[in-house]
């Protein structure tokens, strides 16, 4: 059985790149919902909210597997933080599976000490904190502050478990995609893997904000993971 755990990894193809000029009316309410399908065959659906309070941001994601997939249970994805001039800076982002706490994944960002604290089976692993590093559930919203720059493509990223660095490359600017009854233009970023590594793409909608539009992965056995835009909501 393909486990509901292997959607993370769609999640770790994030393109956060630094120096772009920031999004001049960023949306407060934003709702996504998203199909996710193994080698063309549909499996799960995710759906996504992001909501500003005043400095506040509050995003959640939430994984639901379809058919026998669904007896995995819920993968729900949340993160917390402020909006600053520079955008989203978490300061607690969780991941959870069903309804086993013991396998909940914390990450505590504390900026005053620059310091990572991430909770993983009820210990504590701690790391740098670098400026600009996001979580799972944020780093695709980070976009719509800080859009692409031509060629700067980096980020840190804690998965909750760890904390990552990658480097990717823009593929193709003003790429049309259709998705969710609308044709997008779209910004398309890709790794470039060496023999054997997985390859992960990403689709940013330069006329929405930057918004993901569509991840895909394959893997070092050549299955095909995709999560493709169904339901977009701005406001």
């Amino acid at each position: 059985m393909l486990k509901l755990k292997r959607l993370i990894l769609l999640f770790l193809s994030p393109v956060f790149i630094f120096g772009g000029n920031p999004a001049l009316a960023v949306p407060k309410n934003i709702q996504l919902e998203y199909d996710v399908s193994r080698n063309g065959e549909q499996f799960a659906k995710v759906t996504e909210s992001f909501t500003q309070t005043g400095k506040q941001y509050n995003i959640r994601s939430v994984t639901k597997g379809l058919g026998v997939y669904a007896l995995m249970g819920e993968r729900v994805l949340t993160s917390t933080g402020t909006v600053t001039k520079a955008g989203l800076k978490p300061t607690r982002f969780e991941l959870q599976q069903g309804k086993r706490a013991k396998k909940a994944l914390i990450a505590d960002f504390d900026w005053t000490k620059n310091l990572l604290t991430m909770q993983v089976k009820g210990e504590n692993r701690t790391e740098k904190l670098a400026s600009g590093t996001q979580d799972l559930a944020s780093y695709p919203y980070q976009f719509m502050y800080s859009p692409p720059a031509k060629e700067g493509v980096n980020v840190t990223l804690t998965t909750g478990k760890k904390l990552n660095h990658y480097q990717y490359k823009a593929m193709a600017r003003g790429e049309k995609l259709d998705a969710a009854n609308k044709s997008f233009k779209t910004l398309h970023i890709a790794n470039q893997p060496n023999a054997g590594e997985e390859k992960k793409q990403l689709w940013l909608a330069e006329d929405q904000f930057y918004l993901p539009v569509r991840y895909s992965l394959t893997d070092e056995n050549g299955d095909t993971f995709e999560q493709t835009l169904t339901s977009i909501h701005v406001e």
